[in-house]
């Protein structure tokens, strides 16, 4: 009774065996749970600065090595072409102005670590979730969202109200006034008039008691104390802020505790690489994720001695290969640990390089290759387009290149679905797992369209056409270059987002990147035959894109960007603010 069910179960089970044997060997190895994360995000740097992007003169072997040993990102958008938002953007996964972390007006950065604008305490960044995982998670180097809301002591936007278990770095952003040497960078031309008007009020005055003195001219003494209390009084109310910029601004912090004021630059490298290496040591047994925000290649380029002159790009080029060496560092600290085969490593930019950051004749801001413009402009391909590498031993294809369209942004989901975390359903989140792209598993990007702001002004729209891979690209406002075909506002310093400074297009500047990835030739009605097709079809996500956006806070209003004395960090009693307790160590 037994023998035809055995027979049964045979003709079952072996065509069941013989189809598995025969079955292809699975390509890819299941993903590893809960990896390590190691973020390193680049200041100011541009696309065309990095070997394994075409540049031939500045030596970037560590870079280029994670390149060659995981997968490089041809097409890897910021969704803002400044700090500040980029960075917002980047650590919540959405366009800044969702969370309010983009300018209406000219201030489109955070100005003082004293101001009370910042990224929002209800901002959900991934580190935040990765902490509710089990994750040691760790910021070393650059914050620039914001440290206090109402009081010095409130911490509101600081990193550590923000998903970070450990920070240590700059709550602000590296500028050339952090070093007594250097020129000042800090509103160069907003302080020009400052003491412009301060010497003519001062002239005026000195002129009317001179003249009352000499008979001259017939003035009461107590206008006389007034006019000269007014000057005073006014040269105190922006001296106080403009003229200790380098006490204010340039301050190392160590959780809430700062340790410089103002910053040591000359140990600032090592000591932000000897902080990062420690971290990776320290959580080496558990999950864990680094972000280390690097200040190079911001001005005024902090560079060790040993790399000084050693390039073939002055101060710039030495800057970007001691940040090459910092990389190198951190990797081997990776491989000494055991971790490199568990350890997703990111490498990208904040945004493109800055074409106008010059002294005289030396260029001090980087380069963007074959593409158009560069920081602070929010349309154009170099103010956007940064590198964007990932490294994942065993998991990522080693020597890929990907040429879909990527965003900053998808780091967001990425890291926090492979960290077994949710994204937060209660809000929009722009950004787009990149796993299945980054492993080959998906042939095209996730991303339809991507919208360039520059500010809260949309300025460019792209439209990735996934059935035939066009990339369509429509630019309704340019920034005016100067001098004339220049490529940048070198008359400037930055190039606007609104105003005189800039041209409406009507009907947009259309590009098919694809083709055209330097944006030389602008399409039109005559030349492309779908052209009306695509800017409808633009035009209509546009119109969605705007449905899906509410009203929040201003974080970057004049009242939230101005120095307020009584949110001002301070290692003493204020006005009083100095201290080195990286020299009592």
């Amino acid at each position: 009774a037994s023998f035809p069910l055995l027979c049964f179960r045979s003709a079952l089970v072996t065509p069941l065996i013989f189809g598995l044997l025969l079955q292809a060997p699975c390509t890819q190895p299941a993903t590893i749970t809960q990896p390590n994360f190691v973020l390193l995000l680049a200041d100011d740097l541009g696309i065309g600065d990095v070997g394994c992007y075409g540049n031939d003169t500045i030596r970037t072997p560590n870079i280029d090595r994670l390149a060659m040993e995981g997968v490089k990102l041809t097409q890897h958008i910021a969704a803002a072409p400044l700090c500040t938002p980029s960075r917002a953007a980047f650590l919540t996964g959405r366009y800044p102005l969702r969370s309010g972390m983009d300018a209406i007006n000219d201030y489109r950065v955070i100005f003082w670590n004293a101001g009370s604008g910042g990224l929002p305490p209800n901002e959900t960044t991934f580190a935040k979730i990765l902490q509710h995982q089990g994750y040691s998670t760790g910021l070393i180097g650059k914050w620039h969202q914001g440290v206090n809301c109402e009081s010095r002591n409130d911490h509101c936007h600081h990193p550590l109200k923000h998903g970070f278990d450990y920070f240590y770095g700059m709550p602000f952003t590296l500028i050339s006034d952090c070093e007594p040497t250097e020129t000042p960078e800090m509103d160069r031309a907003f302080r020009r008039k400052l003491w412009f008007s301060t010497q003519v009020i001062g002239l005026i005055t000195f002129t009317a008691v001179l003249g009352r003195l000499t008979g001259l001219i017939s003035v009461h003494w107590k206008t006389l104390t007034c006019l000269a209390g007014f000057s005073l009084l006014f040269f105190i109310s922006w001296f106080s802020s403009y003229g200790f910029v380098r006490y204010w601004n340039c301050i190392m912090m160590r959780n809430h505790g700062i340790t410089e004021q103002p910053m040591v630059t000359e140990r600032t490298t090592s000591l932000i690489l000897r902080e990062s290496i420690s971290f990776i040591e320290r959580n080496k047994h558990k999950p864990f994720l680094l972000f280390l925000s690097f200040l190079h290649s911001h001005t005024p380029l902090l560079t060790m001695k040993k790399f000084l002159g050693k390039s073939r790009h002055g101060l710039y080029g030495d800057n970007v290969e001691e940040m090459d060496w910092m990389v190198g560092q951190v990797l081997d600290a990776i491989d000494k640990e055991g971790l490199k085969d568990t350890t997703l490593v990111y490498f990208a930019s904040d945004h493109g390089g800055w074409l106008e950051r010059q002294e005289g004749e030396r260029q001090l801001g980087g380069w963007n290759g074959i593409y158009k413009g560069g920081k602070a402009m929010g349309g154009w391909e170099g103010g956007i387009r940064v590198p964007g590498i990932f490294r994942w031993p065993g998991v990522l294809p080693a020597g890929a290149v990907i040429d879909e369209p990527t965003s900053l942004m998808d780091i967001y989901p990425t890291v926090v679905n492979l960290a077994g975390g949710t994204v937060p359903q209660d809000r929009v989140i722009d950004g787009r797992d990149l796993l299945p792209l980054l492993r080959g598993a998906a042939a095209r990007s996730e991303h339809e369209f991507l919208f360039h702001y520059c500010g809260v002004h949309l300025h460019a729209v792209r439209w990735h056409q996934k059935d035939t891979g066009a990339v369509w690209k429509a630019h309704y406002v340019t920034p005016i270059f100067s001098p004339p075909g220049a490529g940048a506002c070198y008359d400037r310093g930055f190039c606007p987002c609104f105003g005189e400074g800039v041209t409406h297009h009507e009907p947009p500047l259309l590009f098919e990147l694809s083709q055209d990835p330097s944006e030389a030739k602008p399409l039109s009605a005559d030349t492309e035959p779908l052209f009306d097709t695509v800017i409808r079809k633009i035009g209509r996500a546009i119109e969605e894109h705007r449905r899906t956006l509410t009203p929040v806070p201003e974080q970057l209003s004049v009242s939230n960007v101005v120095w307020k004395p009584w949110l001002q960090p301070c290692c003493g009693t204020f006005p009083f603010c100095w201290c080195d307790k990286e020299d009592d160590n």
